[in-house]
């Protein structure tokens, strides 16, 4: 079955408290698991950008709830499309608290494709790269290798 993903940014709510981002993350995680969609949230404690993926079907119905969650808004599409392999597995949705201008860094990073292929054979460094780099380093553990692919 082929895997899609998507990547987005945007505002939380002012209200939204670490114990309700908490709870948000649970109940995510729990659909996701349904869905099969597996991702991660980084949040700066103003702004988030999402990464999730998972079969068509299971990102459309994830899709649709972020579209209608409140705690945020001003939701930034950063990119959607195939995806050769998982890179977060094990996670139906976790969150990570990161500084302000790491979220704005990727946010203007290149999310086109999500990993493209140079002319020389080697990847681009690409949003998702830059975004797995961040993670491992958050987590002190080696960032996943991409897997090379062409975008259609």
């Amino acid at each position: 079955m082929p895997l899609r993903a998507i990547a987005y940014v945007s505002e939380a709510s002012a209200d939204l408290s670490t114990a309700g981002l908490d709870v948000l993350v649970e109940d995510a995680a729990r659909f996701n698991t349904l869905a099969g969609v597996t991702g991660v949230l980084l949040f700066d404690g103003e702004r988030f950008l999402q990464y999730y993926e998972g079969p068509e079907d299971g990102i459309a119905a994830v899709h649709e709830r972020i579209l209608h969650a409140r705690s945020h808004r001003a939701i930034i599409e950063l990119n959607r499309g195939p995806v050769p392999q998982r890179s977060f597995p094990y996670w139906g949705m976790r969150w990570l608290a990161v500084d302000t201008a790491l979220i704005r860094q990727l946010a203007i990073g290149d999310w086109a494709g999500f990993a493209r292929r140079m002319d020389d054979g080697s990847m681009a460094g690409s949003g998702l790269e830059q975004l797995l780099t961040l993670v491992a380093r958050a987590l002190d553990v080696a960032p996943p290798p991409l897997q090379p692919h062409t975008v259609s």
